[in-house]
């Protein structure tokens, strides 16, 4: 009896032995990390094991115990449920809550912002200016790009304006398309609705109607009726005469100067002061309101209308009142005049 003895006290010195290590490696699980202050980043990639991640951790200084943690997530099965992207560390986080952030997805977010009236040359400007996407397009004219609408001549008009947000390695591609399939949902969701008797006969035409109103337009409240106006004018069959398509056709050689000559330019498609209906193509990203608009203008009698110089306009029924009003307010000029929404920066 005396070997069942000692087999004994040894079982009770191995779980003994077992308990202290079990407490011991939860008491180092637990001790916080070695983040800095201002916090530690962690890029996670496609397939990055916890083993990878416990070694560059350690590689780093934030991790004092590697092969611990890599049991304990292997232990949990937790290995394979580690989501890719870019974490944020905090001071104070441990083993525990490392592995559960993991595990959570809980990545760091970016947004970049894409005004109402820019256009797609200045919005792809504006995507690479921003330093945490991946710029992969090479222009307006990107195969890639030029994949998401093979049907249309330009790509002009077909992006969302609005605020995304997105994960460490996206690219400026990966925005534009979730812009390109907004716009498609948006007019899906809006053109069903419009009102009857508009001078459109697709969606595409009340995209271009509303690109020249987003551009028209100085102050929000103003959109509706400067829909009507444009429309108006359609159904009369007159020239739309606005100088921002005019603008949109110079294209990147317009020096800001809009002269004479431009007006009078027949060879420019985009001189509705030349040309009947709507220009070629859309001349900016619309939003939803100068969408609305253009899908439910003010009614009205008004057929012109010229800038005061403040952002909004003089509207006139006549010819004679609107000439008037230029030569009111575009004969002299206020100091800080302006004819043209502000786009933010």
């Amino acid at each position: 009896m005396k070997w069942l003895r000692v087999l004994l006290v040894l079982i009770l010195l191995v779980l003994l032995a077992l308990g202290v290590g079990f407490l011991e490696a939860k008491r180092r699980l637990a001790q916080p990390l070695n983040i800095p202050e201002a916090g530690f980043r962690l890029n996670v990639g496609a397939g990055d094991s916890a083993a990878a991640l416990t070694r560059r951790l350690a590689r780093d200084g934030v991790l004092a115990d590697p092969q611990l943690l890599r049991w304990y997530a292997r232990l949990r099965g937790d290995d394979a449920r580690i989501k890719r992207g870019e974490y944020q560390l905090h001071p104070g986080l441990d083993s525990y809550s490392l592995l559960a952030l993991l595990i959570s997805g809980d990545v760091i977010h970016y947004q970049v912002t894409l005004p109402e009236g820019l256009n797609l040359r200045e919005a792809l400007l504006r995507l690479q200016s921003n330093d945490n996407l991946q710029q992969t397009l090479t222009g307006v004219n990107d195969p890639a790009l030029r994949a998401l609408a093979a049907d249309r001549t330009s790509l002009e008009g077909l992006f969302f304006p609005d605020t995304y947000r997105f994960e460490a390695g996206a690219s400026d591609l990966d925005i534009l398309t979730r812009a390109f399939h907004r716009m498609a949902k948006v007019l899906e969701q809006e053109w069903p609705q419009r009102d009857v008797g508009l001078p459109y006969e697709s969606p595409h035409e009340a995209l271009i109607m509303a690109s020249v109103v987003e551009k028209e337009t100085g102050v929000p409240q103003e959109r509706g009726q400067i829909a009507g106006v444009f429309v108006r004018r359609l159904q009369q069959r007159m020239r739309l005469q606005t100088d921002p398509t005019v603008i949109y056709g110079l294209g990147e050689g317009f020096d800001g100067n809009l002269r004479r000559k431009h007006l009078k330019d027949q060879n420019n498609p985009y001189n509705t002061y030349r040309h009947h209906g709507l220009p070629p193509t859309p001349i900016a990203l619309p939003g939803l309101a100068a969408i609305r608009a253009a899908l439910h203008p003010e009614p009205g009698t008004a057929l012109y209308f010229v800038a005061r110089g403040d952002g909004t306009h003089e509207f006139s029924d006549t010819l004679q009142a609107h000439e008037a009003a230029v030569k009111r307010y575009q004969k002299t000029r206020r100091k800080d005049y302006r004819s043209s929404p502000v786009v933010p920066r």
